[in-house]
């Protein structure tokens, strides 16, 4: 069989990223709305640091409305979500979003229970959850959404096509499989208790890697022809041994990426797959939240 079809993330976001530069020019000029996006960070972990930075850098880029507010890791629960509450009233920002993870002393779900669900453009509070669960129009989970839109891109029509999600996490798992049910698809959700996995995913004509093992997914788990969607990013220590020593590490998916590729249709690269849609799609919310806000169409090409 021919080497799968590379699914490219990093170009379909680009396109995607252009379209919502077009679209908040044309809220701005046509309804005079600017949507805005209020990134919140706790800490210094370097990661996030690097994440909320590209958050930020992107938003800006996109023409929106981009406010970053940085507290120390003291910070106490009551103080952020004052600020919460604050940027929940504040008509400027129509997008809020508070970096995960919080230090410890934080209730996480306390606070993202606190963010109003019309600005909650991770998707993860209990409403846009519930929303999306009985097929109402929900902010969703960056990630699925942008799974989601790959998919969508590469199959074109999904109807009865048998679906594995493997993983069921709130942030990627549940929603995903939501998605892929509202698409007409069969979903299976499998987990780390599913009895024979490898069996269960050789069933799947699409299959959803989200579980942060690095390549645990072999190429003789995916049926012949099966798109491949990975989500997975993990850090592992380099190929070359010195460089290993030395504390080198490269990324890989949540698929063996080399197997696989011999055996499926279509499949996302760790890094250059997923990844780049995630931000991408937490632009595409923020203007979706703004329209919404505004009581005004959403320009085409940004959502599903």
């Amino acid at each position: 069989m021919a080497e799968a079809r590379i699914i490219d993330g990093k170009g379909f976001a680009a396109g995607l990223r252009a379209r919502i530069g077009a679209a908040v020019e044309q809220l701005r000029t046509t309804h005079a709305v600017v949507p805005g996006l209020a990134v919140v960070l706790v800490g210094e972990d370097p990661a996030s640091a690097i994440y909320v930075r590209n958050k930020g850098e992107q938003t800006l880029e996109a023409g929106m409305h981009s406010v970053t507010h940085r507290l120390d890791a003291s910070t106490s629960q009551d103080e952020l979500l004052r600020l919460v509450n604050q940027l929940n009233n504040d008509p400027s920002i129509h997008g809020i979003l508070v970096q995960l993870p919080l230090p410890g002393h934080i209730d996480t779900q306390a606070v993202l229970s606190a963010i109003d669900p019309a600005k909650d453009v991770d998707g993860f509070h209990v409403v846009n959850a519930g929303r999306l669960s009985v097929g109402l129009p929900a902010l969703v989970p960056c990630t699925p959404l942008g799974c989601m839109m790959l998919l969508k891109d590469t199959v074109k029509d999904l109807r009865g096509m048998h679906a594995v999600v493997v993983g069921r996490s709130n942030i990627v798992g549940k929603p995903m499989a939501q998605l892929l049910l509202q698409a007409d698809c069969t979903v299976t959700v499998a987990h780390s208790r599913t009895r024979d996995l490898a069996a269960v995913c050789r069933e799947a004509d699409i299959l959803v890697a989200a579980v942060g093992r690095p390549e645990m997914v072999k190429g003789d788990w995916i049926k012949e022809g099966a798109v491949v969607i990975d989500v997975g990013i993990n850090r592992v220590p380099a190929r070359d041994p010195v460089a290993a020593a030395a504390g080198k590490t490269r990324i890989v998916g949540d698929v063996c990426y080399a197997e696989a590729a011999s055996v499926a249709g279509a499949i996302t690269p760790v890094p250059g797959g997923v990844g780049p849609m995630t931000i991408a799609c937490l632009l595409a919310n923020t203007v979706t939240a703004a329209c919404r806000s505004a009581g005004v169409p959403l320009p085409a090409g940004i959502g599903l």
